[in-house]
């Protein structure tokens, strides 16, 4: 059997602190291009000096599609596979050789471990699946932001989780232009329920609460959302909003929908003790976090909420049996919790107090 092309692309911009890592990352690959997008940094410099092949263009307006498609054109035609990646990401070695021994003659896409968030041990806290691995021809990127890899054609996927990216963040880089371009992306396509979702959620981080609810309630009446554990989220969502209007019952009724949208999600559960936490009623949040602990199966999406599999759970159940003076129980969740977050001080000064409870 032939040896495989398989060649890297990306798109960056002032990304010079990342780029020694990346391409330490990737240099399994035959070749790597990036599309620079407008770096006045040594982003380029260092990129050419260790080999990459490096091709600058500004792209006006901005689209995430346009860049990664004009960076996935830089590669040659007689490219078999296609390695998409961002610099602040970093593949695990020996990934190429995880890819030879998946890829079959008629594979057109390749699933693999995306480890969005990991905690300062290198564990993972948020992780799912990603494809942004796929043939040369065929395939095009589309949607302003949140892009994706549209194929003509019917697919073949394979997967292999053992092949690991994971993502680095600058937690200083600005995401300033994604409620523009998320609201370019649902008014060129409304039926996208993805990019809908996206939206309200986005609305949500900027605190524009009926914004957030009226795009989300857009989001769910569309025939495409059929995926619950998205439409759940987009039910949280709406009651997060509720919340922070003080509009308490309708809060309730929407984390009610999306507990019986998906009972097998711990997210729901946790978002309604979490409501019923800040609003003092304790018993209320016994039963919702005792509900979200008996779920201990975590789907692997991005929807997962990291409160739902941190200390969180233990740390409300102590806290409610203290209101409720049930000093052994408020202990042996404490307990739980600093087991997951042992320097935590708030836990830990938690922890002396329920100790003293019952002292005079």
């Amino acid at each position: 059997m032939r040896k495989l092309k398989i060649n890297v692309y990306a798109i960056a911009k002032n990304e010079e602190q990342f780029v020694k890592r990346w391409v330490n990352s990737m240099k399994e690959a035959d070749n790597i291009y990036v599309l620079d997008t407008g770096s006045t940094d040594n982003t380029v410099k260092e990129l050419k000096e260790l080999g990459v092949n490096v091709v600058q263009e500004i792209i006006t307006p901005w689209r995430f599609d346009v860049a990664r498609n004009k960076s996935l054109e830089l590669l040659p035609e007689d490219t078999d596979i296609c390695v998409c990646t961002d610099l602040d990401e970093v593949l695990l070695p020996s990934w190429r050789k995880k890819l030879e021994e998946s890829w079959q003659e008629n594979t057109t896409r390749l699933y693999y471990t995306y480890n969005w968030l990991l905690d300062e041990h290198n564990n993972p806290k948020v992780s799912f699946n990603m494809s942004k691995i796929h043939t040369r021809k065929h395939y095009k990127w589309t949607h302003p932001v949140h892009e994706v890899l549209e194929y003509e054609g019917i697919e073949n996927i394979v997967t292999n989780t053992d092949i690991i990216l994971n993502h680095y963040p600058d937690k200083n880089k600005s995401r300033g232009s994604y409620l523009k371009l998320l609201e370019l992306s649902v008014e060129e396509d409304p039926k996208d329920d993805r990019n809908m979702h996206y939206l309200g959620r986005e609305y949500m981080y900027y605190g524009k609460w009926q914004e957030c609810i009226d795009t989300l309630i857009k989001h769910l009446n569309l025939k495409t959302a059929v995926w619950k554990d998205e439409r759940c989220a987009s039910m949280r969502f709406i009651a997060r909003s509720y919340k922070n209007l003080n509009r308490y019952d309708e809060a309730r009724l929407w984390l009610n929908k999306a507990i019986e949208e998906a009972p097998y999600l711990r997210d729901p559960y946790m978002e309604m003790a979490l409501l019923e936490y800040s609003l003092g009623n304790f018993k209320e949040v016994e039963i919702y976090t005792l509900k979200a602990l008996q779920i201990t199966t975590k789907e692997k999406t991005y929807i997962n909420e990291i409160f739902s599999w941190d200390y969180t759970p233990y740390d409300l159940l102590s806290i409610s049996y203290y209101y409720q003076n049930r000093k052994d129980e408020a202990l042996y969740y404490i307990n739980k919790a600093l087991s997951l977050d042992k320097d935590n001080e708030r836990l830990l000064t938690n922890k002396e107090i329920i100790s003293n409870m019952d002292k005079k």
